[in-house]
């Protein structure tokens, strides 16, 4: 026994003090930590607080009942006397001192005796003079009306006692004290023949079944707002579907009616604190988790506007949303609504630069395939059977019908950038550039290269026109090994290219967007954006080799 009472630290006289204290001790034997002792001891006290509120309820709605019984017997007990017509004969009491008990108790004997005394003088009385058959079928013809309105009245309670029994089921009350409440005899323990049938049993059962419906609507909608709220807390945080399952049973009456719940305990308090409970734990875990969601929709949206070459301020987009959730002077769901809503903009601008930045795409691919072209034709060994020298010349082939598209290329680009700013109010720019000056410098530079070409041309024709004079008064020819032109075109370029390519670019490119393309993404700028300088504004030199190589030169505008 001893060994039994050492093992239970429960055995012995229970208080609050004696099991705080055991906890105590049990504490310090695991080592709990006082921040979990602390939380542990919050939650006692809050189910003390909640034990001490359920309390406080049920002696309320108690009080209102046994007030409610009183007025009750009060009533009815002024209706007997003023029906009985007759005060002398008994003693009515004073009702308005003492507890409601004392009171119900004090009124209990007066009213007893009146409805014994009604009784009696409504008993009927039978007329011995007319025992006809005539009178025989009027009384079993109001036998049979009583027995019918008996059968209505005992259906009627039977019906109300099993909507209670429903009720109290969905909202996890108990039904037998529920019930036992609006009158002793409609527990399940007495017969059906033996319930009371007054209208005073039928009108307080007709008011608790309209109480039960309303709370059962009242804790539905309370249900519904809770469920609402997990449903968006999960989906702000993706929440996996396993976690969610848990809760099935608090969402999925999410859009139900008050008349389609009818599982047990489907609308239970504890059933809904769990709710209350889970939501404060989301809301807690959200607000730890917003700047990271907020981040990672800030993200989606740079690499959008990334991949439609628009240029924002990562930076202090990033800073902003981190001043805003800080500050909290907005919802995060609002911020987050707000991003979704910026990143929908976001795609649909993206779709509507689709087709300007496919062209643009198809233009920067040709001058690449320009520039190639110039390095290849500069080349005196391209005809070598070398190895790839094949590959190289179908290249080239391929490479001079798409260069003579630049123009129609560049024309078309124009025409649908003019049109874009126009239906929109806005300037149409590419990784931070006007593209229409982009456009515009290029085909002033590719002018400026023609033009440049066509003085080149008139050079060679003048040169050789000397030449021919020389040989005519001199009678001989420049040494085929050393030709002044073709030295002036193998010697060092005066723009200091290294392989050929012209140091020149577009000066828009340095002038307006700085030096955002060294740092971002480096090899398409380098590829892209300054394609079209490589091959705008050659020196004299480059334009000489040119000239001097075996492929055919277009004709100057």
């Amino acid at each position: 026994m001893a060994v039994t009472e050492a093992e239970n630290p429960l055995v012995g006289e229970i208080t609050c003090g004696s099991l705080l204290q055991k906890l105590q001790e049990i504490w310090d034997e695991v080592g709990e930590s006082d921040e979990e002792r602390d939380k542990m001891l919050l939650q006692i006290e809050q189910e003390c607080l909640d034990v001490y509120k359920r309390k406080v309820e049920q002696a309320a709605k108690s009080r209102a009942q046994l007030l409610q019984a009183l007025s009750d017997a009060k009533l009815e007990l002024s209706t007997l006397v003023s029906a009985l017509g007759d005060k002398s004969f008994i003693s009515i009491p004073e009702t308005t001192l003492g507890t409601i008990n004392e009171q119900l108790a004090a009124i209990a004997p007066a009213l007893e005796q009146l409805l014994k005394q009604k009784e009696e003088r409504g008993a009927p009385a039978v007329d011995e003079s007319d025992l006809s058959l005539k009178k025989l079928n009027e009384y079993q013809v109001k036998l049979q009306e009583l027995q019918k309105e008996k059968s209505d009245r005992l259906h009627k309670v039977l019906e109300f006692v099993s909507t209670v029994h429903d009720l109290c089921a969905v909202l996890g009350m108990d039904f037998l004290s529920t019930i036992t409440e609006v009158h002793p005899s409609l527990d399940d323990a007495t017969g059906v023949q033996s319930k009371s049938i007054s209208n005073d049993t039928l009108l307080r059962l007709a008011e608790t079944v309209s109480a039960l419906n309303e709370d059962k609507k009242q804790r539905l909608h309370k249900l519904q707002e809770l469920a609402t709220q997990l449903i968006d807390l999960w989906n702000l945080m993706d929440t996996p579907e396993e976690e969610r399952i848990l809760l099935d049973h608090v969402t999925c009456h999410t859009s139900a009616s008050v008349d389609g719940v009818t599982v047990p305990g489907a609308l239970a308090l504890d059933l809904i604190e769990q709710a209350e409970v889970e939501v404060e734990r989301l809301d807690q875990l959200k607000a730890s988790r917003m700047k990271e969601i907020a981040f990672k929709k800030q993200v989606e949206l740079e690499e959008i506007f990334a991949c439609a070459h628009i240029e924002i301020d990562p930076e202090a987009a990033r800073e902003k949303i981190m001043a805003l959730i800080d500050s909290g002077n907005v919802e995060p769901t609002e911020l987050l609504a707000d991003m979704d809503n910026q990143i929908a903009k976001a795609k649909e601008e993206v779709l509507s630069r689709k087709e300007i930045l496919d062209r643009v795409e198809k233009w920067m691919s040709a001058c690449e395939e320009e520039s190639w072209l110039e390095d290849y034709n500069r080349d005196e060994n391209r005809y070598n059977s070398s190895r790839g020298a094949h590959l190289n010349l179908k290249r080239a082939e391929k490479a001079r019908i798409l260069v003579n598209k630049i123009p129609g290329m560049v024309d078309t680009l124009v025409a649908k950038t003019r049109a874009w700013e126009e239906d929109r109010g806005i300037s149409f720019s590419y990784d931070g550039v006007p593209l229409l000056a982009m456009l515009d410098e290029y085909a002033m530079l590719r002018q400026e290269r023609e033009e440049e070409k066509r003085k080149l041309r008139d050079q060679k024709k003048y040169g050789e026109q000397q030449n021919t004079e020389q040989e005519a008064i001199f009678g001989s020819k420049p040494s085929p090994a050393r030709p002044s032109g073709t030295k002036k075109v193998v010697g060092p370029r005066a723009n200091g290219g290294t392989n050929g390519t012209p140091s020149r670019r577009l000066s828009l490119n340095a002038t307006q967007n700085g030096s955002r393309s060294a740092t971002k993404d480096g090899k398409r700028d380098s590829m892209k954006l300054a394609a079209p300088a490589n091959f705008v504004a050659i020196s004299k030199e480059d334009a000489a080799s040119h000239v001097s190589g075996t492929d055919p030169v277009p004709a100057s505008p």
